[in-house]
């Protein structure tokens, strides 16, 4: 562009007149009579007496090959494309000799970061990664429950929470619980096969599964468990997330309906602590259960 300007400052010097019209249209400096004038994107037009432009001639070559970009070698095209070469996805980037370089670390480094060891071996998709990673964790859980319904007597919990069958969206999770005084007791065993990609903040799974109740003398059910899971993760990787179970356990004689609600927070990496809602009933009896458990993620 430089150059560019200055050949047409020339062509527009005029002998016979004591000024010349110098314009130009671009980015770019010249240095004209001691003075440097920049060019923005428009028409610049500067006055200048011919014979003073003239005199400053040699000046303003020196400028321009000062600022002008480096000659291309002796016998390339002008005109031709820069060397490239296809990515490891097929996009085309500009060929570098760093950019295959070996990273020079000492291997006690390499040792001690499994990151850099898995990008060393094979670079990861990053977006695979996050959609597919799991936002939620394998818990283990224990738990104290009180029944308000069975004159508030307590009890307790344990189970184990979204244990992962190999790298797929099947899970697994059972339960067991009961009062103190042995009139309550529920266990089960489910399965879940989140239908969402499993790093989303909200996914939905089916229930299917078996599970005993009994209350008493007001039901004894046993058999098939199927309902439906929403669960919705404001914090990735097991930090918080909220879980709401509808289930219907079909017995010979009656169903008995089943509704938990679950809130779970992390306290550090691996602990968390969460409460739990549970309502379940007949047509003729109902129930409730109030816990607060204690979960380890795995």
């Amino acid at each position: 562009m430089a150059m560019r300007f200055q050949n047409m400052l020339r062509q527009e010097l005029v002998s016979s007149f004591r000024c010349a019209l110098a314009y130009g249209v671009g980015y770019g400096s010249a240095l004209v009579c001691g003075a440097t004038i920049t060019l923005q994107p428009m028409v610049v037009y500067a006055y200048i007496p011919a014979s003073e432009l003239l005199a400053d001639s040699r000046l303003a070559d020196a400028h321009l090959d000062n600022t002008a970009e480096p000659d291309a070698e002796p016998g390339a095209d002008p005109d031709a494309e820069p060397d490239t070469e296809p990515g490891p996805d097929g996009d085309v980037a500009p060929a570098s000799s760093e950019s295959s370089a070996p990273l020079n670390l000492s291997p006690e480094v390499i040792e001690q970061s499994p990151v850099l060891q898995r990008w060393l071996e094979e670079v990861p998709d990053i977006r695979s990664d996050i959609r597919n990673d799991p936002s939620f964790t394998t818990r283990l859980q224990v738990g104290y429950s009180s029944f308000p319904s069975s004159d508030g007597t307590g009890g307790f919990i344990v189970g184990v929470e979204d244990w992962f069958l190999g790298d797929t969206p099947l899970t697994v999770s059972a339960d067991y619980q009961q009062n103190f005084r042995g009139d309550r007791q529920a266990y089960g065993v489910d399965f879940h096969y989140y239908l969402l990609p499993l790093g989303g903040y909200i996914n939905v799974s089916p229930i299917l599964g078996y599970r005993h109740a009994e209350a008493a003398d007001d039901y004894n059910l046993y058999g098939v468990n199927v309902g439906v899971r929403l669960r919705v993760v404001p914090s990735r990787t097991g930090a918080a997330d909220i879980t709401l179970d509808q289930s219907w356990l079909v017995g010979d004689s009656e169903r008995l309906s089943i509704t938990q609600l679950n809130v779970g927070y992390a306290i550090t990496q691996e602990l968390r602590l969460s409460t739990d809602l549970e309502w379940q009933g007949t047509d003729d009896f109902g129930d409730s259960r109030v816990g607060v458990n204690l979960e380890w993620a795995l």
